[in-house]
């Protein structure tokens, strides 16, 4: 290759691009005199092109991460909600129940306490030697045996 230039590969400086413009700017591409010519073909240098990146992806990325995200949290929320509402309904149910049981242990206590006197007011009177049959052999059994 020849040392002989038509242009220097320097850009011009111009006092109005910023420091990112004058690297985005490419020097010319000359071709050089003598070396391709003696060849059968002649090849130009070609630089590779200047690639943007875009953002977009990147945005979309985070919007979808976010909105995941607050759809995450909506749900979880409404869970939370609904377990919330049925376990108060549950409690009041355990209340209502206890109440009723209580009702119903007390109204036993109060039979149990009648029974006798109901027994009385129907000429019953209180067994002095019972006699009782078992059931596993069949037979009579008196007295206060156990």
């Amino acid at each position: 290759m020849s040392a002989e230039r038509t242009r220097p590969l320097a850009p011009a400086r111009r006092e109005h691009e910023g420091p990112a413009e004058q690297r985005r700017r490419r020097t010319p591409l000359t071709a050089i005199t003598g070396g391709a010519a003696y060849r059968r073909g002649r090849f130009d240098a070609v630089r590779a092109p200047l690639h943007s990146t875009s953002g977009v992806p990147f945005l979309v990325l985070c919007a979808t991460i976010l909105l995941g995200a607050l759809l995450a949290v909506l749900v979880l929320n409404t869970t939370l909600a609904r377990g919330s509402y049925e376990m108060s309904q549950l409690q009041r149910d355990v209340g209502r129940t206890a109440q009723d049981v209580q009702g119903l242990q007390e109204g036993v206590r109060q039979a149990e306490a009648q029974l006798d006197d109901k027994a009385r007011r129907l000429g019953m009177v209180p067994a002095e030697n019972p006699t009782m049959i078992s059931v596993l052999t069949g037979q009579v059994v008196t007295g206060a045996t156990p």
